[in-house]
């Protein structure tokens, strides 16, 4: 049982209807070179069939191609020319310092640059809340600073607390800009700072007095620290040292307690 070696037709398994269309077609053809069988159809398809072998590349009629695939040229060496007529030698070249390049340049200026910052610390920036938009995360994304430094410059222990305030700080250790991106209020940026303060101290201090917060505020110059420092030395002092009032701590008889108000003896 043979079969074509290009479309792989079985030859003898024919039926006669397909034997009666194969009597149009070209005598199939047996290749001397290989022995294989090329059917009709596929030497009608292909006419090249007819006098080339597909498998082994010779063709049967004359041809410009060439019979079968030829070897390679053997590998020979280029033969080196008169300008490299050097001797080279195993030995590597010997070890050179290298001269001090821009990168190093480089350093030193980056260097210097933190050192002038470590020098000069910038101020930190008063940024006013908006409520409806401004969030730890919003203010952390916007002024490029990292949360926890922004909690712990305004002593927050939770997000939601930030609620509660009318400005924050923004610590100049991490923002540089030097302005702040809030709008300012009416009354101006001193007097929010000035206003703050005075809260932090009574807060702080537990005074309820507004005059008396101001006082000490204004005493020490409206350093926070000096003013609560003040006001507890004070505190303090009161402790030790009592008030002498005559009269104070003695009984009353009871014939005098049962006396009325408009009593004058």
């Amino acid at each position: 049982m043979e079969a074509c070696c290009t479309c792989a037709t079985i030859l003898s398994s024919t039926s006669p209807s397909h034997k009666k269309a194969e009597s149009s077609l070209p005598q199939a053809r047996r290749l001397e070179c290989c022995a294989r069988i090329i059917c009709g159809k596929c030497i009608q398809s292909n006419s090249r069939f007819a006098e080339y072998c597909p498998y082994c590349q010779i063709s049967s009629s004359p041809s410009p191609l060439p019979q079968r695939l030829r070897d390679p040229p053997a590998y020979t060496s280029v033969p080196s020319s008169g300008s490299r007529t050097a001797e080279y030698s195993d030995t590597p070249p010997p070890y050179t310092l290298r001269p001090k390049t821009r990168e190093a340049n480089v350093d030193d200026e980056k260097k210097a640059l933190q050192a002038e910052d470590g020098k000069t610390a910038a101020e930190d920036i008063l940024h006013f809340l908006n409520h409806e938009h401004d969030t730890v995360m919003s203010l952390s994304l916007r002024y490029g600073v990292p949360p926890t430094a922004l909690r712990q410059v305004n002593n927050l222990t939770s997000d939601h607390l930030l609620a509660g305030r009318r400005t924050a700080l923004i610590p100049g250790e991490y923002y540089k800009g030097g302005v702040s991106l809030s709008p300012r209020p009416i009354e101006g940026e001193e007097e929010e700072l000035r206003k703050g303060k005075i809260r932090r101290f009574m807060t702080s201090c537990k005074v309820s007095d507004y005059d008396e917060a101001v006082l000490y505020l204004e005493q020490s110059g409206y350093d926070l620290a000096a003013a609560v420092e003040a006001y507890m030395d004070d505190e303090r002092w009161a402790a030790e040292h009592p008030p002498d009032i005559p009269g104070k701590g003695r009984k009353i008889s009871r014939a005098l307690r049962n006396r009325g108000p408009f009593w004058r003896g």
